[in-house]
């Protein structure tokens, strides 16, 4: 009897000899890919090493005048707050570069180095003018060697040299083991940029427009093509685990070699708190609720208690300073009391079995995390529902192209870069409103459906008490399910008055619930607390204002993106208005329909959704599109009025706007022959308009922003530009 490893031999040998010609292609591809990404990490990415290599290196080291330290045999200068000025005169000699060579062994700072020169072109040294800008300010790492050498751009030779170290949060002394010019710039293999690189190369091979991948129709082979998007969403998950876990300061676990700083020594893994009092209201609520109160146990300061309106920012400000007792900002104060004004399914679903549990905080970057890998298995699931039961022929290809720029363009990856209490209540409403979709499309088709009836509007339900924001999408059961029931009347037979109930009864059971946490807390059971909230303005007065929307529909949706020549290549977008009151606005990156070029497809709805209702006499995706946008706008000027403009907001649409875009590119498709010349510009569109599309998406996420790694590890946060800009 042949044991396991001779039955898969056997299998693999047979799957090898009836696809030998497609694996041979594969290999080839494969070597391809390889060589190619290895001869821009040694040649191009490397391209420093190679034009260095025949500079004349002279090294001033010798030239120091500064306090000397002594290392062992190493001499050592100390920059120092008085002293921290470098000038050579009289080097008459060409410049080509610089190499500050600091100790590494000192703490790991960020420099800001400022650096003049006096050549054949300038006989004294010169900054930025009315109409010219000088030698910019560069950032030098003590913890990156690749950051210290740095490239001038001198004419002929150089006399003078100047270099300073500049900015206010320098910690002194710092510590200088040499410096020389025309230096040859060492030899570095990325294995970060090479993997990229072979990523990027693969992509390009993949969904090139004569790929195989657009020949293999998922209706028609279900199980390879599940078996690779299953394998995409692998990677995907992967990817942005990653990002989380080395991206952010928030994650709020250590081991041994992770966070090891916060690592209790004896623990595989511990959580430990971050972000400061103000990122552990859920965490603090999961313990009031164990001990039977809705609200916080932090007793408010005697002059909140005393205030006329404790709602008033600038009160509270000057209150204060006069009495140097804190307050809890950006959590909801009623009546004496501290409660908790966001989602409260987060606390219940994790947060309070965690603490009864452990007797710990959760931490909320893994709560982000784990809502973030089920909105993106749950997105998966329904666009393959939706390619495969309402449309013929989508292709893996095409399905994939899809839904790559839905899973990481929807504003979900901004999450992770924040993965605060602020993001977790989006991310679990999203993950709860996809799954909660895909259960009714499952029920649709089911001979049983009500089971999944009652999962998907559970899944709808929650939404409401994690972002109520996100019910919108609940308004698609109107497109998904009035033909059933009202066209039909379905709705007035046993079963479907059993069916409806299903979709009912979770709703009402959740309202229920909610209304009466509401009720306990504020005596009101549709006051979820917002308007109680400590924030920047007061809410019990913000109202309803016209004048907001204007602005917020012009940010949220057609600002260009603020582009500049430096990585990452994308800057805050400013934001000017008319509107005479305040606006709450936090930084954002454009509007999505001017920086997501894949939704530009959204303008020619009208004549799509004419070219799907001439080809089916049902009119559900239709609907579904059309709910789809109309539900986006609403979401989008609705966070406008009730809270402000904010970069995390557009989380709340952006899907919304992605699926109806991805859903009328069905249509499309499915509306123009296989190989035909329309269906051949169709598919190189869309690769251009999704490649910029996740460009932008990627790009935002290295954006540098207060709280994030760049603002906390600004000299960990330099070896990532270094990675990128190859050539300075």
């Amino acid at each position: 009897m042949p044991t396991l490893w001779e039955k898969i031999r056997r299998i693999v040998g047979d799957y090898a000899r009836a696809n030998k010609a497609a694996l041979k292609h594969v290999a080839r591809c494969v070597a391809v890919i390889v060589l190619l990404a290895t001869a821009l990490e040694v040649f191009v990415f490397n391209i420093n090493y190679f034009t260095s290599a025949g500079y004349n290196t002279i090294d001033l080291t010798s030239k120091l005048d500064f306090q000397q330290t002594h290392d062992g045999e190493k001499t050592q200068y100390r920059l120092t707050e008085v002293d921290h000025v470098i000038e050579f005169s009289n080097l008459n000699t060409e410049v080509r570069n610089i190499r500050l060579d600091f100790d590494f062994a000192q703490p790991a700072q960020a420099l800001q180095v400022k650096i003049q020169f006096t050549d054949q072109a300038h006989h004294t040294y010169f900054d930025s003018t009315e109409y010219t800008v000088g030698v910019p300010e560069t950032t030098v790492s003590t913890f990156v060697d690749q950051s210290e050498y740095i490239n001038l751009n001198t004419t002929g030779l150089v006399d003078n040299l100047r270099i300073e170290i500049v900015g206010d949060n320098v910690q002194y002394p710092i510590l200088l083991d040499g410096i020389t010019v025309n230096a040859h710039h060492p030899f570095d293999f990325n294995v970060t940029r090479y993997l990229i690189a072979l990523g990027i190369l693969a992509l390009v091979c993949v969904f090139r427009p004569k790929s195989s991948i657009y020949r293999c129709f998922i209706v028609e082979q279900p199980r390879r093509s599940k078996a690779i998007i299953i394998g995409t969403v692998v990677i995907e998950v992967y990817l942005m685990a990653t990002f989380l876990f080395f991206g952010s300061n928030l994650v709020g676990v250590a081991t041994q070699s992770y966070n090891f700083g916060a690592w209790d020594g004896t623990s595989i893994v511990n959580t430990f708190e971050v972000g400061g009092d103000n990122a552990q209201q859920y965490a603090e609520l999961a313990k009031a609720m164990a001990k039977g109160q809705l609200y916080l146990d932090e007793e408010p300061p005697q002059w909140l208690q005393d205030m006329d309106d404790p709602y008033d920012k600038g009160a509270r400000d000057e209150a204060q300073k006069v009495t140097g007792e804190p307050y809890l900002f950006d959590v909801a104060y009623h009546d004496g009391r501290y409660y908790v004004y966001f989602g409260v399914v987060p606390v219940l679903l994790f947060y309070l079995p965690f603490y009864l549990l452990t007797g710990a905080n959760f931490p909320t970057a893994i709560g982000v995390l784990i809502a973030c890998i089920a909105f993106v298995l749950g997105c998966s699931a329904l666009l393959d529902r939706f390619a495969r039961y309402h449309f013929k022929r989508v292709s893996l290809g095409l399905y994939l192209l899809l839904q790559i720029p839905l899973v990481f363009c929807c504003g979900v990856l901004y999450l992770l870069k924040f993965p605060t209490f602020y993001s977790l209540p989006i991310m679990l409403g999203l993950a709860f409103s996809v799954w909660g979709l895909y259960f009714w499309m499952r029920g649709r088709a089911s001979g049983s459906p009500c089971k999944w009836y009652l999962a998907g509007s559970l899944c709808m339900a929650l939404v409401a008490g994690c972002r109520p924001q996100l019910l919108a999408l609940s308004l698609l059961a109107f497109p998904l399910f009035w033909r059933l029931f009202i066209t039909k009347r379905h709705l007035l037979t046993p079963r479907g008055a059993r069916e409806f109930a299903c979709l009912v009864a979770p709703y009402l059971v959740v309202a229920a619930g909610l209304m009466w946490y509401n009720y306990a807390r504020f005596g009101s059971p549709t006051n979820f607390g917002a308007n109680y909230n400590l924030t920047v303005n007061d809410m019990t007065k913000r109202g309803f204002s016209f004048g907001r929307l204007a602005p917020a529909f012009f940010t949220y949706f057609l600002q260009p993106p603020s582009i500049t020549g430096v990585f990452p290549f994308i800057q805050a977008a400013p934001f000017e208005t008319t509107y005479m009151g305040q606006t709450i606005k936090e930084v954002t990156f454009g509007g999505i329909l001017a920086c997501l070029p894949i939704l530009w497809i959204l303008p020619f709805s009208k004549r799509i959704l004419k070219m799907r209702i001439a080809q089916r006499s049902t009119r559900t995706i239709a609907g579904v599109i059309i709910v789809l946008i109309s539900a986006g706008v609403l979401v989008a000027l609705l966070d406008a009025q009730m809270a402000g403009i904010l970069q995390r907001y557009y989380a709340d649409f952006s899907f919304m706007f992605l699926a109806a875009a991805v859903l009328l590119a069905f249509i499309v498709n499915e509306n123009l022959d296989q190989g035909s010349t329309k269906r051949n510009v169709l598919m190189k569109v869309l690769i251009a308009l999704v490649s910029i599309s996740l460009v932008y998406s990627l790009l935002v996420c290295f954006v540098p922003e207060t709280g994030w790694y760049s603002d906390v590890y600004p000299w960990a946060y330099q070896s990532v530009i270094e990675t990128a800009q190859f050539w300075t």
